[in-house]
């Protein structure tokens, strides 16, 4: 496999400081066993903290060779509140699919209650959610961040399909206990609504 090779460009505001950040990148891999290979590429544009509007993302991935294209765009439409959309794109098939998903975060203050995030606790916020892009799932156990005073009391995910699928997940922290519970519903009804439901729990000394 080829490293991924990335390249960026900003986009410069004020005393230079950069309000955007323009990525691209690729990969080729080879498979022994099937003997085939592949390759993908991809763009990403995204704000960076200097951005005087609302924070966005925008990616698009292709895979020529498979023929999938992929593209999302993701706002901070609030303080808490993440905002999602993916459409998937095969020119091979013509099969399609859109995804709409939203992220809805609640913060602890210092004295246990849940409260509104002062401008530390949205640094400490941000943090996090680059560590789910960075693959780590560690949001809800962060020691630096509970150190710092502000905690995230848990995350409501939501995400729905062309389908009519939605699933939905809360991500929570009891003390040491880090909990996940979700359930799929489908929308059209028929003979099973409730698609599956899962709980998940994690123990930290």
């Amino acid at each position: 496999m080829v490293p991924d090779v990335n390249t960026g460009s900003k986009e410069m505001v004020g005393a230079g400081q950069p309000v955007s950040r323009f990525s691209a990148g690729a990969e080729v891999y080879y498979g022994l066993l099937n003997k085939s290979g592949g390759m993908s590429t991809g763009v990403r544009f995204a704000t960076l903290p200097a951005h005087t509007g609302f924070p966005y993302t925008m990616t698009l991935t292709l895979n020529p060779l498979m023929g999938n294209l992929s593209s999302s765009y993701s706002v901070r439409a609030g303080e808490l509140l993440s905002l999602s959309s993916r459409f998937d794109f095969n020119v091979y098939s013509y099969e399609s699919g859109v995804v709409m998903g939203m992220e809805l975060w609640k913060m602890r203050g210092l004295d246990g209650k849940d409260e509104s995030p002062d401008k530390s606790e949205l640094k400490r916020l941000e943090r996090a959610k680059d560590k789910i892009e960075a693959g780590r799932r560690s949001i809800l156990l962060d020691e630096e961040d509970t150190r710092n005073g502000g905690d995230v009391a848990g995350c409501l995910k939501a995400s729905v399909n062309q389908r009519g699928n939605l699933g939905l997940l809360w991500e929570g922290r009891l003390k040491e206990l880090v909990y996940s519970c979700g359930a799929s519903i489908d929308l059209r009804g028929g003979g099973n609504i409730i698609g599956g439901v899962g709980l998940e729990l994690q123990y930290s000394a």
